[in-house]
Formats: C-alpha cells, sequence, structure tokens
C-alpha cells in the first residue's frame, strides 16, 4: 500500500508585509512569556529618534524600547535597538492548530537589543546573581544497603573472606556507576558562567570545565569553540583560554566596575 502524502497549502496573503526581527536577551524574554497570551498588556514601547538636520544620515535613524514593567529584579527598563540591514534574506512563517502554514511577512530590519548606559550596572548584578545561583550544585546522599551476611574468619596463615552463605561462594560483581546525565543549561547563561570561571583562572581543562558547570561535554565544547583557543602545544597544552577579543571586553568590564 502506497503511502498517502498530505498536501499542505500555503497563505500567502501577507507575504509582502515587512517584519522586524529582535534578538532580545533571555531575561526579557522571560518577562514577556510570563505575560498571558490573553492579556491586554503592553509589553514596551518603542522609540524611534531622527536627527531633522541630518535626515540622510544612516547614524541619525536611532531606536530604543522602553519596558511597560516586569516582576524581576535589577531588570533593565531601558534598552537600545541596534538595526542591521545586511543580512540573509528571511521570511516569517506561522502554523495554525489545524496545520495550516501561513507566510507572515519578509524580515526588512534586523535588532540586537542590549541594554543602555544608564542600566548597565543594574543588568551586570542581575547576570552576576544568576551566574552566582546557577553555580550552587544540589549535591544528593545515597544509602547503600550491602548487607550480603558476609564476615572475617580467622585461619592458620591467612586472612580471607568467607561468606556465611554457601550460594554466596562466587565474588560479587561490582557494581557499574550510572551514567550521569546532564541537562543543557540556555547558551546565554552557560556563556555567563563560562566568564565567570575564566576571571578565576585563564586557562581550564574540559574535564575541570564539566565538572565545574555540570553539563554535557559535547555541548561545553561547542561553546568553547567560539569563545576559546585550545593550546595544543606549551605550557598550558591540553587547556583552553578566552580568544583576545573577549579578553579585552572582560578587562573592559573589570575596569568599569
Amino acid at each position: 500500500m502506497e503511502d498517502e502524502q498530505k498536501n499542505t497549502d500555503l497563505e500567502t496573503a501577507r507575504a509582502d508585509r515587512s517584519v522586524w526581527l529582535m534578538k532580545c536577551p533571555v531575561v526579557v524574554a522571560k518577562s514577556w512569556q510570563s505575560v498571558p497570551a490573553d492579556s491586554q498588556q503592553n509589553l514596551s514601547k518603542v522609540v524611534v529618534s531622527l536627527d531633522p538636520l541630518h535626515p540622510e544620515d544612516p547614524s541619525s535613524l536611532q531606536f530604543s524600547m522602553e519596558m511597560a514593567g516586569s516582576e524581576i529584579a535589577n531588570m533593565p527598563k531601558s534598552y537600545s535597538l541596534n538595526m542591521f540591514k545586511d543580512f540573509v534574506p528571511m521570511c516569517i512563517f506561522s502554523e495554525a492548530n489545524q496545520g495550516k502554514v501561513a507566510m507572515e511577512g519578509k524580515v526588512e530590519h534586523k535588532f540586537d537589543m542590549t541594554p543602555q548606559n544608564k542600566n548597565m550596572e543594574e543588568y551586570r548584578k542581575m547576570c552576576r546573581e544568576r551566574t552566582n545561583k546557577s553555580m550552587v550544585k544540589n549535591r544528593q546522599i545515597q544509602v547503600i544497603d550491602n548487607d550480603r551476611g558476609v564476615h572475617m574468619r580467622p585461619m592458620p596463615g591467612m586472612i580471607g573472606l568467607i561468606s556465611s552463605n554457601p550460594k554466596e561462594k562466587k565474588k560479587a560483581a561490582p557494581v557499574k556507576a550510572p551514567e550521569v546525565k546532564r541537562t543543557r543549561r540556555d547558551r546565554g547563561e552557560l556563556e555567563h558562567i563560562m566568564f565567570k570561571l575564566f576571571e578565576r583562572q585563564p586557562n581550564w581543562a574540559l574535564k575541570q570545565l564539566v565538572i565545574e558547570t555540570d553539563q554535557p561535554a559535547q555541548f561545553l565544547k561547542e561553546i568553547l569553540n567560539d569563545l576559546c583557543v585550545y593550546n595544543k602545544r606549551g605550557t598550558n597544552q591540553g587547556t583552553y583560554e578566552l580568544k583576545p577579543e573577549y579578553k579585552k571586553s572582560m578587562e573592559d568590564t573589570t575596569a568599569e566596575e
């Protein structure tokens, strides 16, 4: 019997609509997600500024965003929206509960959302609190009952273990420790933790970072390849250290604090 192929119609009525794509901090996304979908509350306000004396100058057009309100402590209220026009062409699609797919528009502008300088100290404080909280490890103690009825019986010329039960003469196989399954953290949150660790010391081995962050080794490698340089030789052979541009960023941040 041949497999039935399901054809889905694509709704294109809004295909030419202009759409803005914005990359926002994790804390802002969590704040917006906490608002119910049917709420009429305003999430934020976008402010567009233009220098009337130099309207043709691209730098005269500035975008900013003011948050309407949030219950998250130390969360900045004002953000700068850095606009980019040089990016890969993209379109936005949506899918309804019935499986209907629609094209919602083309991405005209792409924005990176960053806290404004006046809120930077609050943002740093919030990131430090989140990093310190995520680095607290919850340890569990498990009591193993290993009552096999084994006792010591001295014999001439030797001391050995003798089982009180003849059926237990065979040596019990060693119990293999269960594999530890680690759950991936949010990438942005993990990057903050990594920078905090490299503030403590400049070089880290992968095994050390796995223990410190409690993250899967493969996931850590992906982030380390973006942030760090691997030392293949020299006194720090087999360790990672931050790339020069990230080292400078950390030094500038420390100087500001």
